[in-house]
């Protein structure tokens, strides 16, 4: 039985993280990939939308200056013959500050990567950069 391209991809990726080794992933992701990580730009300037495996592979060695992958664990599987997707857990340190960061990541993938949308719960993220919880003002019910 030959490996599934999701696992190549899930491997690489951290690879590419956490011991910057770009060549494995560069082979496996498209020429016209169209990736978006919903989230913070302000706080995170790499998450947003970029076109093209130049945009996005620079993305990754901008990740890579500022994190390390402790763990991830796939929660949800998705097997085609010529698809994937999975709901992924990352356990993050920031490299700058020790901090650990936890966040969940959705991968799509069909042969090379193609398509990659990560929606990230940002108020989580915020507080978890930030290292305390964010108060917010309660809000008031009209009626």
């Amino acid at each position: 039985m030959t490996e599934h391209s999701l696992w190549r991809f899930s491997r690489a990726l951290h690879g590419a993280i956490n011991d910057r080794q770009f060549e494995d992933l560069e082979t496996l992701i498209d020429e016209d990939v169209d990736w978006a990580v919903y989230g913070p730009i302000d706080m995170f300037p790499f998450l947003g939308a970029r076109q093209g495996k130049d945009a996005v592979l620079d993305v990754i060695r901008q990740i890579a200056d500022n994190f390390r992958v402790r763990r991830f664990d796939r929660e949800t599987i998705m097997l085609g013959v010529d698809s994937a997707s999975s709901m992924l857990r990352y356990s993050l340190t920031a490299l700058d500050s020790d901090k650990p960061i936890s966040l969940r990541v959705a991968q799509f993938k069909a042969g090379r990567l193609l398509n990659m949308r990560v929606l990230i719960d940002t108020f989580d993220l915020v507080e978890q950069a930030l290292g305390r919880p964010i108060h917010l003002p309660k809000m008031s019910r009209v009626g």
